[in-house]
């Protein structure tokens, strides 16, 4: 089985920059391609890298901020447009099927594919996903409106250690993400602001850099991802400075860019 991979498609936050688009990630685990949030235009990122769309098995949304799912009407639609036949299973609170109704009802009328909606309580800790080779279970998570983050884990496999990957997307500063995701291998976690705008933080209900190196400290983990960087710093160096001096294993999200998982 080929090793874990995870694209990020997008690591801004609300405001989209000539640096940053909002958020997307691709996952691809145990030869299945998982998408993870799907801000506006991340189908054009994928285009643009040559990821197979043909591939992506299913789509999790982690809450109904539009920088996280803006993108799904014209990814959706376009997949239909290339022919694809097989259905598409989307996890995500119930409001979102109820949002884009209306969309598809207008623009997706002969759709040549099944769209498969699984409701989900972003407030409760549940497997909400599981086959053969990979589980998938939300990390309940503190933010404006409900939200959830994502535990995928592989399935045991011969001779070789399974593979856990944690995506912690917006939430305030929350100590006991860490108790859940303990050990994991990989850790994504929101760094939307810096040190300087910690007041911000709190009243956006996000985390700094140095906070998601905390929760990635008290977890255990193998390496830290930071991303959803706020348009408000340009040098995301600044980030990277402040995080790794709480957990030395951290990482930028570097849009376009692959990592081993």
């Amino acid at each position: 089985m080929q090793p874990g991979k995870l694209t990020i498609l997008g690591s801004g936050s609300a405001l989209p920059t000539f640096q940053n688009s909002p958020s997307g990630q691709v996952l691809e685990l145990c030869d299945k391609s998982f998408m993870i949030d799907c801000g506006e235009g991340i189908q054009l990122t994928m285009r643009r890298m040559g990821i197979k769309t043909a591939r992506l098995y299913s789509i999790f949304i982690s809450h109904l901020h539009g920088d996280h799912c803006f993108g799904l009407i014209g990814l959706i639609s376009t997949l239909d447009m290339m022919g694809r036949t097989q259905p598409l299973h989307i996890y995500a609170h119930a409001d979102l099927e109820k949002l884009l109704r209306p969309w598809l009802d207008y623009h997706c009328t002969e759709m040549h594919y099944e769209l498969i909606f699984h409701a989900i309580n972003p407030r409760k800790r549940e497997v909400i996903f599981s086959d053969r080779t990979v589980t998938v279970e939300t990390i309940p998570l503190h933010h404006k409106v409900p939200c959830c983050g994502f535990l995928f884990t592989e399935h045991h496999r011969d001779s070789e250690p399974r593979k856990r990957y944690a995506y912690c997307s917006d939430t305030m500063y929350k100590a006991s993400i860490a108790e859940q995701i303990d050990g994991v291998d990989v850790l994504f976690h929101e760094a939307t602001f810096t040190d300087q705008w910690e007041s911000r933080c709190k009243a956006t209900m996000h985390s700094t850099a140095r906070q998601a190196a905390d929760i990635a400290r008290l977890a255990h983990a193998g390496r830290l991802i930071i991303g959803h960087f706020s348009s408000r710093e340009d040098n995301h160096d600044i980030f990277l400075q402040q995080a790794s001096e709480v957990f030395p294993v951290t990482e930028l999200a570097v849009e376009r860019k692959s990592y081993t998982i």
